[in-house]
């Protein structure tokens, strides 16, 4: 039985106090999930997030890396760096970042072999636009992304790899694809890590759903056979909202 991860990707939003008293307000609300759960925060809020956390259920995790350990790279954090504090868990090759910081599939691949390198666990976004869906084409888009996303790697890396399905149409923009849409690309997504891994490792790969997730429609979605939880962007900057979210069983 595959664990659910549902995980909060804040962006560019909170400082460092708001964080914390968002992880004190969280931390009671969702204690007796088994859910795993994790805030992915802006760079300035990881320490804080991290010492917030301690000794609780949830996990912290950041919203990009560079694949290199260090060198002249101005502004990058690298995956090392990460490890260093404590961080878990490290978005790589989100939809923001593919269309406005030039980020490719050969790059998403080398995020992915870095954050493994260092011991953290990477949550990798693929996703299709509404041209590309309305073409007929998004589930050789999404499964092409995750044949690049994923070369090279081991079988036990694929395994680990945490697959975020986020159709680029419904992020930000209060569309969610119908729960049958999203399952059936999900599906795709392992039918495609079934083809280059083979099913026991298909069968392991956690596969989230992320595009306006609220609690209004998590239980819908996270009930569908192959989509094991969500990467959860503006509802998760709300604590309350965020934890009927997470425990969207009760």
């Amino acid at each position: 039985m595959r664990k659910k991860v549902i995980a909060g990707n804040w962006k560019m939003n909170m400082l460092p106090d708001a964080a914390i008293r968002f992880i004190d307000e969280l931390i009671p609300l969702v204690k007796n999930t088994e859910n795993e759960v994790v805030l992915c925060v802006p760079y300035t809020d990881l320490f804080y997030s991290l010492l917030a956390a301690q000794n609780t259920n949830i996990k912290i995790g950041a919203q990009n890396m560079h694949w290199e350990e260090n060198g002249a790279y101005t502004g990058e954090v690298s995956g090392r760096m990460l490890k260093s504090i404590g961080v878990e868990y490290v978005i790589i090759g989100h939809s923001e970042r593919r269309q406005y910081f030039a980020e490719t599939d050969e790059t998403v691949n080398k995020k992915i072999k870095s954050a493994f390198k260092y011991g953290l666990k990477p949550i990798v976004c693929v996703g299709e636009t509404l041209a590309q869906r309305e073409e007929g084409k998004a589930i050789e888009i999404v499964t092409n992304q995750i044949e690049k996303a994923l070369e090279g790697l081991t079988e036990n890396q694929a395994e680990n790899t945490i697959i975020a399905y986020e159709p680029i149409w419904a992020i930000g923009t209060g569309k969610t694809a119908t729960k049958e849409d999203a399952n059936e690309m999900t599906k795709a997504i392992r039918e495609k890590i079934s083809y280059l891994y083979g099913q026991m490792v298909a069968n392991r790969v956690i596969i989230q759903y992320g595009g306006s997730v609220k609690s209004s429609n998590a239980k819908e979605l996270f009930s569908m056979s192959d989509i094991d939880g969500g990467l959860v962007g503006g509802a998760s900057l709300d604590a309350t909202e965020f934890a009927k979210i997470v425990n969207y069983e009760n």
